[in-house]
């Protein structure tokens, strides 16, 4: 074992965001052309500096994707880093590309 590499274990459930979240409120707009063109909109649950996280009801959004956004304090261009469904609800994760 390489003595400079150093593993650590995430905690289930642990949250491991760097920075801090603001509520978030209003629409979000999300659209992306590959595989397919889709555009759809959501609710933003909160925000950051770098990123922000919205609930919608479209599955297809998956990690790695890239979109176009648009929400009340920014638009640009994101990468979905996860996405969950829990009890037919569908939440987002996306940091902010530069």
């Amino acid at each position: 074992m390489n003595p400079t590499i150093t593993l650590r274990s995430a905690k289930s459930g642990a949250d491991q965001r760097q920075e801090a979240r603001r509520p978030g409120k209003g629409n979000v707009m999300v659209r992306w052309t590959s595989p397919g063109a889709q555009q759809i909109e959501g609710k933003l649950i909160d925000v950051s500096d770098g990123g922000f996280r919205m609930s919608h009801e479209c599955s297809s959004l998956t990690a790695g994707l890239f979109v176009e956004f648009a929400h009340f304090e920014a638009k640009g261009r994101a990468r979905v880093v996860w996405t969950r469904i829990v009890a037919g609800a569908v939440e987002s994760g996306f940091v902010v590309a530069t």
